[in-house]
Protein backbone atom coordinates (compact mmCIF):
# COMPACT_ATOMS: atom_id res chain seq x y z
CA UNK A 1 0.00 0.00 0.00
CA UNK A 2 1.04 3.54 -0.57
CA UNK A 3 -0.39 6.70 0.93
CA UNK A 4 1.93 8.65 -1.36
CA UNK A 5 -0.86 9.47 -3.83
CA UNK A 6 -3.14 11.10 -1.24
CA UNK A 7 -1.80 14.60 -1.76
CA UNK A 8 -2.02 14.24 -5.53
CA UNK A 9 -5.66 13.13 -5.30
CA UNK A 10 -6.56 15.98 -2.96
CA UNK A 11 -4.96 18.55 -5.28
CA UNK A 12 -6.72 17.09 -8.32
CA UNK A 13 -10.14 17.06 -6.61
CA UNK A 14 -9.63 20.64 -5.42
CA UNK A 15 -8.62 21.84 -8.90
CA UNK A 16 -11.47 19.98 -10.57
CA UNK A 17 -14.04 21.59 -8.26
CA UNK A 18 -12.55 25.07 -8.80
CA UNK A 19 -12.51 24.63 -12.58
CA UNK A 20 -15.94 23.05 -12.93
CA UNK A 21 -18.42 25.55 -14.42
CA UNK A 22 -21.35 24.04 -12.52
CA UNK A 23 -19.64 24.40 -9.15
CA UNK A 24 -17.97 27.75 -9.81
CA UNK A 25 -21.20 29.12 -11.25
CA UNK A 26 -22.83 28.53 -7.87
CA UNK A 27 -20.03 29.25 -5.36
CA UNK A 28 -17.42 31.17 -7.37
CA UNK A 29 -13.99 30.55 -5.88
CA UNK A 30 -15.42 29.49 -2.50
CA UNK A 31 -13.88 26.01 -2.62
CA UNK A 32 -11.54 25.47 0.31
CA UNK A 33 -9.00 22.88 1.33
CA UNK A 34 -9.25 24.35 4.84
CA UNK A 35 -11.97 26.73 5.95
CA UNK A 36 -10.43 30.22 6.23
CA UNK A 37 -10.70 32.35 9.33
CA UNK A 38 -12.95 35.37 9.41
CA UNK A 39 -16.21 36.00 7.61
CA UNK A 40 -17.27 33.12 5.39
CA UNK A 41 -19.36 33.22 2.23
CA UNK A 42 -23.03 32.29 2.53
CA UNK A 43 -22.28 29.02 0.77
CA UNK A 44 -19.00 27.23 0.20
CA UNK A 45 -17.43 23.85 -0.53
CA UNK A 46 -14.70 22.32 1.60
CA UNK A 47 -12.62 19.17 1.39
CA UNK A 48 -13.03 16.90 4.38
CA UNK A 49 -11.95 13.64 5.92
CA UNK A 50 -10.37 10.71 4.13
CA UNK A 51 -9.92 7.01 4.79
CA UNK A 52 -7.44 4.99 2.74
CA UNK A 53 -7.10 1.22 2.34
CA UNK A 54 -4.55 -0.89 0.56
CA UNK A 55 -5.70 -2.18 -2.81
CA UNK A 56 -2.36 -3.42 -4.10
CA UNK A 57 -2.37 -6.54 -6.23
CA UNK A 58 -0.01 -8.57 -8.37
CA UNK A 59 -0.02 -5.80 -10.98
CA UNK A 60 1.26 -3.14 -8.57
CA UNK A 61 0.64 -0.76 -5.70
CA UNK A 62 -2.79 0.71 -5.27
CA UNK A 63 -5.10 2.29 -2.75
CA UNK A 64 -8.78 3.00 -2.23
CA UNK A 65 -9.49 6.51 -0.96
CA UNK A 66 -12.86 7.34 0.57
CA UNK A 67 -13.15 11.06 1.03
CA UNK A 68 -15.73 13.67 1.95
CA UNK A 69 -16.56 16.95 0.25
CA UNK A 70 -18.87 19.20 2.25
CA UNK A 71 -21.24 21.92 1.12
CA UNK A 72 -21.90 24.41 3.91
CA UNK A 73 -24.60 27.09 3.72
CA UNK A 74 -26.03 29.73 6.02
CA UNK A 75 -28.96 30.28 3.63
CA UNK A 76 -32.42 29.33 4.87
CA UNK A 77 -33.45 25.84 3.79
CA UNK A 78 -31.52 23.15 1.97
CA UNK A 79 -32.43 24.15 -1.59
CA UNK A 80 -29.28 26.06 -2.54
CA UNK A 81 -27.02 23.63 -0.67
CA UNK A 82 -28.57 20.70 -2.54
CA UNK A 83 -28.07 22.46 -5.86
CA UNK A 84 -24.37 22.95 -5.08
CA UNK A 85 -24.07 19.36 -3.79
CA UNK A 86 -25.53 18.16 -7.08
CA UNK A 87 -22.94 20.17 -9.01
CA UNK A 88 -20.14 18.72 -6.85
CA UNK A 89 -21.46 15.22 -7.45
CA UNK A 90 -21.65 15.82 -11.20
CA UNK A 91 -18.10 17.24 -11.24
CA UNK A 92 -16.56 14.27 -9.45
CA UNK A 93 -18.66 11.20 -10.25
CA UNK A 94 -16.89 8.96 -12.75
CA UNK A 95 -14.14 11.58 -13.16
CA UNK A 96 -10.60 10.58 -14.05
CA UNK A 97 -8.55 13.63 -13.00
CA UNK A 98 -4.85 13.66 -13.82
CA UNK A 99 -2.67 13.19 -10.75
CA UNK A 100 0.90 14.37 -10.18
CA UNK A 101 1.60 10.83 -8.95
CA UNK A 102 -0.33 7.70 -9.82
CA UNK A 103 -3.55 7.49 -11.76
CA UNK A 104 -7.25 7.30 -11.03
CA UNK A 105 -8.77 3.96 -11.98
CA UNK A 106 -12.25 5.10 -10.95
CA UNK A 107 -13.99 7.74 -8.88
CA UNK A 108 -17.55 7.16 -7.68
CA UNK A 109 -20.19 8.85 -5.53
CA UNK A 110 -21.11 6.68 -2.53
CA UNK A 111 -23.55 8.59 -0.35
CA UNK A 112 -24.55 11.94 1.13
CA UNK A 113 -25.90 13.21 4.43
CA UNK A 114 -27.74 16.52 4.79
CA UNK A 115 -27.99 17.97 8.27
CA UNK A 116 -28.44 21.14 10.28
CA UNK A 117 -25.48 22.30 12.36
CA UNK A 118 -24.33 25.40 14.21
CA UNK A 119 -26.20 27.49 16.74
CA UNK A 120 -29.91 26.61 16.67
CA UNK A 121 -29.36 24.57 13.50
CA UNK A 122 -28.90 27.65 11.32
CA UNK A 123 -26.18 26.14 9.18
CA UNK A 124 -27.01 23.56 6.52
CA UNK A 125 -24.29 21.04 5.71
CA UNK A 126 -24.27 18.30 3.11
CA UNK A 127 -21.43 15.80 3.32
CA UNK A 128 -20.84 13.90 0.09
CA UNK A 129 -18.78 10.73 0.29
CA UNK A 130 -16.75 9.54 -2.72
CA UNK A 131 -14.60 6.50 -3.39
CA UNK A 132 -11.52 6.64 -5.60
CA UNK A 133 -9.40 3.69 -6.69
CA UNK A 134 -5.82 4.74 -7.40
CA UNK A 135 -2.88 2.92 -8.90
CA UNK A 136 0.72 4.05 -8.48
CA UNK A 137 2.89 4.17 -11.57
Amino acid sequence: MSYAMASALQAAVYQRLLADPGVSGLVGAAVFDAVPEGELPEIYVTLGTETVRDRSDAAGTGAEHRFTVSVVSSAAGFGVAKEVAGAVSDALSDARPTLSRGRVIGLWFERAQARKTGTAGRIRQIDLRFRARLEDN
